[in-house]
């Protein structure tokens, strides 16, 4: 396993680490399969904490599930969202044991999100960091997001801002009452 990113402040050098030991045994747990045991380097997994949790295997999206506001402790939340990513994804099948040894874990920390403050396409475009900024998109009760890293297959902000709405069960366009926020996170991912 390995970091992807230094640990944010007042979180421990080893953090990336721990987190995906914790993912990964998450699942092998619940799978019944043999996992790894992740150090416990004290009570910073006892703060609250905002994770998602995405699972590639042969570079390919196998499951990625999350939670964009931390309303319960960092371990509570990576052990659910990685065993969410593994067997409740609506778009894939539940993960068999057997699958367990291809898939890579990867883990976002997401910073609390900031709304942006935009009335057109043009400004949300304008207004985007691209690769930097995670984006979550509401219109009425129709919501999505896109981690930062969705940027390496949408690079354009149109693009980008379109395939989101379409995520959100929306048209392309914006609309209005369209609201807009931006996250970022610290992501830690094992190596193939």
């Amino acid at each position: 396993m390995s970091a992807a990113a230094a640990s944010p402040p007042g979180l421990p050098a080893q953090a990336g680490p721990t987190l995906l030991a914790l993912a990964r045994g998450a699942i092998a747990d619940r799978l019944g399969a043999d996992a790894p045991l992740a150090d416990d380097l004290g009570t910073w997994l006892d703060e609250p904490g905002a994770t998602f949790v995405t699972l590639t295997r042969d570079a390919h999206l196998r499951g990625c599930i999350g939670s964009l506001q931390a309303r319960r402790s960092l371990r509570e939340d990576v052990r659910d969202n990685a065993v969410a990513a593994a067997t409740r994804d609506p778009r894939f099948p539940p993960l068999h044991a057997d699958e367990l040894r291809g898939i890579r874990v990867e883990v976002s920390l997401l910073s609390p999100a900031v709304p942006l403050e935009v009335e057109t396409e043009e400004q949300a475009v304008r207004a985007l960091h691209q690769g930097v900024d995670g984006v979550v998109l509401q219109a009425g009760s129709h919501r999505a997001t896109y981690l930062p890293q969705v940027w390496r297959q949408l690079p354009d902000p149109r693009d980008f801002l379109a395939s989101l709405r379409r995520k959100a069960g929306l048209g392309p366009e914006r609309r209005d009452g369209e609201r807009l926020a931006i996250y970022t996170v610290t992501s830690w991912h094992e190596e193939e």
